[in-house]
């Protein structure tokens, strides 16, 4: 695989993945580092870890790209590493819609918080706005902002 963090230059009329930093072509998120990436949607947002496809016909409704931890886009070169990674994109979002299920937004909004810090690091963590993990996982961002703030143990 070879790097394809691709910035698209200024056209008169931008695709929603290019106006995210993404483009049209499937990449995948590097599966060798702590990284990923929060794709917003218009109701909710997908969050892409490594491995995972991004791009293409994956998100091109995507509005707004947050990059989480050491971020960088491969170019899959075969169609099995394509495959690989639609499945991987897949089991990311099966991931959050097993946090998602959860009852009580609380709840969700714990779940989601300590799967991240099982993942990546405080300082990472700290730079992700709370609407983010609010729109994971269908919850206010005040409920992500009450846990973060509360004592854990």
């Amino acid at each position: 695989m070879t790097s394809a963090l691709d910035i698209p230059s200024e056209k008169p009329k931008l695709s929603m993945t290019e106006k995210c930093g993404l483009n049209n072509q499937l990449s995948i998120v590097d599966p060798r580092r702590r990284n990923g990436l929060i794709i917003y949607k218009r109701y909710h947002a997908e969050f892409a870890g490594p491995g995972a496809a991004v791009g293409g016909i994956f998100d091109h409704d995507c509005r707004q790209v947050i990059p989480v931890g050491d971020m960088r886009l491969l170019t899959p070169e075969s169609a099995d590493e394509r495959k690989r990674a639609c499945l991987i994109r897949r089991q990311w979002a099966q991931l959050t819609i097993q946090i998602t299920n959860h009852p009580t937004s609380a709840k969700r909004a714990q779940k989601i918080l300590s799967q991240f810090e099982g993942f990546f690091d405080a300082e990472t963590i700290a730079k992700i706005p709370d609407e983010a993990f609010a729109l994971l996982v269908g919850v206010f961002p005040y409920t992500i902002q009450m846990i973060r703030d509360s004592p854990r143990n």
